[in-house]
């Protein structure tokens, strides 16, 4: 292993922990900084295989929908003909997209995150590597949720203390983003507990790592947040019971609510407006342009109309303009329900490529929840739940557009598909009754 590669690798977290404290990164300078790390990283990696001698890539497939959509978004630009002259301008070319230059945006946000992700999958390529990406991620997650609810405490409005924003929660300009990114934190030592990839005597720290995550994650008011974690912890009890009967069931059923209430009692405790006390609140605003309900009636009308392409990538604001009959108070800009935005902005191609990425999740995740090794199965469990979580999410909002939570479900996928492979590392393992013992040494299996 080369300075090169252990540089990369830290390099490759600090990136994800840098966008999430960097207000998300949705702001653009910080977003072309992002642009650079990613291409140093990509520098890193490749000086590390020129070091070593060896060409270094990953083969998962979990990366062709990534850059298909790049590519795809980039067919979107491209001119046929000329539309009609309008107040005597003429000579502006046709393209599939409504905002071709948001596309262009779009195509290459789209390929900085492949860029992302494939190195991520180079280098998370040993048992020790996933074993640390997962706890710097669980102690990341533990530090922001401590950090975020004593800022949510001592200035619920700023950011920093500096940044003022109308529903900010911990460094992110959107309560639903920090969700986003907190479901899938609180997601991995939760999926380890779950998995009892955990000793006897660490347990403990782990439990209280979920509470100060899951009050953060309540506290933050997100209401999809909450519908998310609640669907999380039912999909733990499935799929760690779905072959231990009806007791080990019924234990990891009584486990989950046991968390959740203690998550609950911790959110209450704190004080403050939560998810609960939002949870009753109607989804609809009054104002049309701001009511989600509405918002997916239209994007209905938009899909209907720009079948088979699609209007976009990226282009939605400027394609529902057309569509808007609210009062024009608010711009719509997304579609609060990324499934019913895919379809919108790239019409069937979106759908086959999403398709394509839930189809190589599936496989994925198989591989992992089969994991011999316990402490791999453990965190794939986790990452697994995370991702679900984040996919519930989905329906209610946006929150995969957001730089810093785009990030970390990457990191996500690639402990998914890295714990699904054996290495010669994959020495020890820690059973339920938390004695260590050595494991057969395994074959390294190519990537």
């Amino acid at each position: 292993m080369t300075v090169f590669n252990k540089a990369a690798f830290i390099l490759m977290c600090t990136i994800a922990i840098v966008a999430t404290m960097a207000y998300g990164t949705v702001h653009q300078a910080i977003i072309a900084f992002f642009y650079l790390t990613v291409g140093l990283l990509v520098m890193l990696v490749a000086a590390d295989s020129f070091r070593s001698g060896v060409v270094r890539y990953s083969t998962s497939l979990l990366q062709l929908p990534v850059y298909a959509a790049a590519l795809y978004a980039l067919f979107q630009v491209i001119p046929f003909g000329e539309t009609l002259p309008i107040a005597g301008i003429d000579g502006v070319s046709r393209t599939i997209s409504f905002d071709p230059f948001s596309t262009k945006v779009t195509a290459l946000h789209f390929v900085a995150l492949g860029l992302f992700f494939s190195c991520s999958l180079i280098l998370v390529d040993s048992a020790k590597r996933i074993q640390r990406l997962a706890a710097t991620l669980i102690i990341f997650g533990f530090g922001y949720a401590f950090f975020s609810i004593i800022q949510s405490v001592l200035s619920p409005q700023k950011i920093y203390g500096l940044y003022d924003a109308l529903s900010p929660f911990g460094t992110f300009v959107n309560r639903h983003n920090f969700a986003a990114a907190m479901e899938m934190l609180i997601a991995l030592p939760l999926g380890m507990l779950f998995a009892g990839a955990i000793r006897p005597d660490k347990r403990l720290l782990y439990v209280t790592a979920v509470v100060l995550m899951g009050a953060a994650l309540l506290l933050s008011g997100s209401r999809g947040g909450l519908v998310s974690f609640v669907a999380m912890l039912i999909f733990l009890v499935f799929v760690t019971a779905r072959s231990g009967g009806k007791k080990r069931f019924a234990l990891r059923g009584a486990m989950a609510v046991l968390l959740l209430l203690i998550v609950v009692g911790g959110a209450v405790f704190v004080g403050g407006d939560t998810s609960l006390t939002r949870i009753t609140d109607s989804a609809a605003s009054k104002d049309v342009t701001t009511g989600r309900f509405d918002i997916w009636g239209t994007t209905l009308k938009m899909i209907a109309e720009n079948m088979p392409f699609g209007a976009g990538l990226g282009a939605y604001a400027v394609a529902y303009s057309r569509f808007d009959t609210g009062s024009g108070l608010e711009r719509v800009e997304q579609a609060h329900n990324d499934y019913l935005q895919v379809v919108s902005d790239a019409g069937v191609p979106g759908l086959i490529i999403g398709g394509f990425f839930l189809f190589f999740l599936f496989k994925a995740g198989k591989r992992g929840l089969a994991a011999n090794n316990l402490i791999r199965r453990g965190i794939a469990t986790g990452a697994l739940a995370g991702i679900f979580a984040i996919l519930v999410h989905s329906v209610f909002d946006f929150v995969l557009h957001t730089t810093a939570v785009s990030l970390i479900f990457l990191l996500m996928l690639t402990l998914v598909a890295a714990a699904g492979h054996e290495y010669d590392d994959d020495l020890i393992d820690v059973p339920n009754d938390g004695r260590r013992r050595e494991g057969p040494t395994r074959r390294k299996i190519k990537r």
